[in-house]
């Protein structure tokens, strides 16, 4: 079962609500998605430690309902510009 990228978006942003959270789906097949996630609860925490913090956050999902997820963490002051 497939996730929509607002279902994502909506998931992150409850486990980590001063996230800004940037979805896109890379096949268009709602099963292959990127996100970069930036929130200030990431400061002073490890690469490792911030996708924990995500992964908490989608409850389980990955690798189930959530296939594959090219995951990007930063803190505000670290993240990149576009």
């Amino acid at each position: 079962m497939a996730m929509d990228a607002a279902e994502i978006t909506a998931l992150i942003k409850d486990g980590l609500p001063d996230a800004e959270v940037t979805i896109e789906d890379l096949r268009g097949d709602g099963d292959h998605y990127a996100a970069l996630v930036v929130s200030p609860a990431f400061r002073g925490k490890s690469r490792v430690q911030q996708h924990q913090m995500v992964y908490a956050a989608l409850r389980g999902k990955m690798g189930g309902d959530l296939h594959a997820l090219a995951l990007q963490t930063a803190a505000p002051e670290d993240a990149p510009t576009f």
